[in-house]
């Protein structure tokens, strides 16, 4: 097949069998359970989740591509195991996913996407009310060994996606596992367990710890008492620093995430 990509759609189309079969298997798919792939392309990866026995949500925004993967798997849409869905994953809103049956953590992700997207992915379905209970995705290297802070420093980003769910690095994709090759590798990432206990736990609103969370993370080589100053009751933060026997000069790169909830709850009294 000669995969014609769009550098506009970010298309790179996965051709490794690997990659492929570790994607699947780290989503963890059954009979029964619901997967929704992202821009499925020649749907490579769709045909190894269908093999599961899982029903697929596939939603593809290119044109043509709809159309081959119509005709490709004619047989599984018509026996009801893939519903094919013509539009651009960031306007699928959540009443679409609902009448498809992709209801708050009950169902999966699984998909290789483009990575001048993937900030928005995460907060559509990190954030959104039909969170997924997991999802496997295909990201840049960098990307995903920042979310997993491999060099022990949390980030604006690893932390959005932490409070969360639990990420893991699966394995490192190789450029020339691409059709076209991009200019870097890639990463299959698992974030498992998604949900708001981290709210529920600390009681706090999420509104509360995003204002919070993006003050300390203004300025990267601020310390977080210079970055909240005027955001927080500056003495407020002091004292926990105090009780909690962290530093007064600790920058946010440094802050566990079990001591960003007891931050923001404390504060919030």
């Amino acid at each position: 097949m000669q995969f014609l990509a769009k550098k506009s759609l970010g298309q790179n189309f996965l051709k490794s069998e690997k990659a492929l079969r570790e994607m699947t298997e780290s989503v963890d798919l059954h009979p029964n359970d619901t997967v929704l792939e992202i821009g499925p392309g020649y749907g490579a990866l769709t045909e190894y989740l269908l093999n599961t026995g899982a029903r697929v949500v596939a939603v593809e925004k290119d044109d043509n591509l709809f159309a081959v993967l119509q005709e490709k798997f004619a047989d599984y849409i018509s026996k009801g195991k893939l519903t094919l869905v013509h539009k651009d994953i960031l306007e699928f809103n959540e009443d679409e996913q609902t009448a498809l049956h992709l209801k708050k953590g009950d169902y999966k992700i699984a998909a290789n996407i483009p990575y001048n997207i993937t900030g928005q992915i995460f907060r559509q379905f990190l954030t959104g009310n039909n969170q997924p209970s997991k999802m496997s995705l295909l990201v840049q290297k960098e990307v995903a060994e920042r979310i997993v802070a491999r060099d022990k420093k949390e980030s604006l980003l690893s932390v959005s996606v932490k409070i969360y769910g639990q990420p893991k690095l699966i394995s490192k994709v190789l450029a020339g596992s691409f059709v076209p090759a991009p200019k870097v590798d890639s990463a299959i990432i698992l974030i498992d367990n998604i949900s708001r206990d981290f709210f529920t736990k600390n009681n706090i609103a999420e509104e509360k710890f995003w204002t919070i969370l993006h003050g300390a993370f203004a300025h990267k080589r601020k310390t977080i008492s210079g970055n909240l100053r005027g955001v927080i009751d500056s003495n407020k933060l002091q004292s926990f620093l105090l009780e909690n026997k962290i530093s007064p000069t600790v920058r946010a790169e440094d802050i566990t995430i079990e001591q960003w909830g007891r931050l923001v709850s404390f504060l919030s009294l």
